[in-house]
């Protein structure tokens, strides 16, 4: 793998929540364009390390390099100027606002952010929504908004925290063929998932979290022959 061809790379990273020492060491390489998956427990320290990519710990420590330029001393606003979004698991949808006011929130960080229409055609079932308070929406209606939301911003790496969390499978089915939309139109995704049958609809690959560390990785193409240890991993 050629250094241009890594968008995003993690070498020894660790991370704190005051005393609480939560990753150990956590190193992983993101291609361009491809689709990353996190899998683990709970506890794991899979969303621990979105925050840690994005500087929303308390104290980090290793490496976390995004298109050539280390970040480990970064502030979370200048990590996110770089290009990097999270949509996190708990959506943050703003009850004050409606639909349109949520999705226009987020400021523009650099060019070839998705426009207001090019969104609604991602997620037509927010345009019927737009004047809608945005905790009014349906479950799947806030996640789809929550992700919408970071396609403004012109973002290229995109982290998003358990997206088909307590969703129905009709909306699992459409988030994931949004994701494989995104991926097209050349966008770099970070997924952690608990649900690996989704997951394998749309990763290139998978990184196995465990105490805070990686403890296995294989391709999409290698998920048949790990099922079995993927069961053992996961607890299912």
């Amino acid at each position: 793998m050629t250094d241009d061809a890594i968008l995003l790379d993690i070498k020894g990273l660790e991370a704190w929540y005051g005393e609480s020492h939560i990753l150990h060491g956590v190193d992983f390489p993101v291609r361009r364009g491809e689709v990353v998956t996190l899998l683990g427990r709970n506890g794991a320290g899979k969303t621990t390390t979105l925050k840690s990519i994005m500087g929303m710990v308390g104290k980090r420590k290793g490496s976390v390099t995004y298109d050539g330029r280390e970040t480990i001393g970064m502030s979370s606003d200048k990590i996110a100027r770089l290009g990097i979004a999270i949509c996190p698991e708990e959506r943050g949808i703003f009850a004050s606002l409606d639909v349109r006011e949520n999705l226009m929130l987020p400021p523009k960080v650099l060019p070839g952010g998705l426009d207001l229409e090019a969104i609604l055609d991602l997620f037509p079932n927010l345009r019927e929504r737009m004047t809608s308070q945005g905790t009014k929406l349906s479950g799947g209606e806030q996640q789809m908004l929550a992700i919408g939301r970071i396609l403004r911003t012109g973002a290229k790496l995109l982290m998003l925290d358990e997206p088909t969390e307590g969703l129905a499978p009709v909306i699992i089915e459409q988030i994931g063929l949004t994701i494989k939309r995104l991926k097209e139109r050349g966008f770099t995704i970070l997924l952690v998932e608990q649900n690996f049958r989704f997951a394998s609809t749309v990763a290139d690959r998978y990184f196995v979290m465990e105490h805070g560390k990686i403890i296995d990785t294989f391709a999409n193409s290698e998920l048949a022959a790990n099922m079995e240890k993927l069961h053992e991993y996961l607890g299912v």
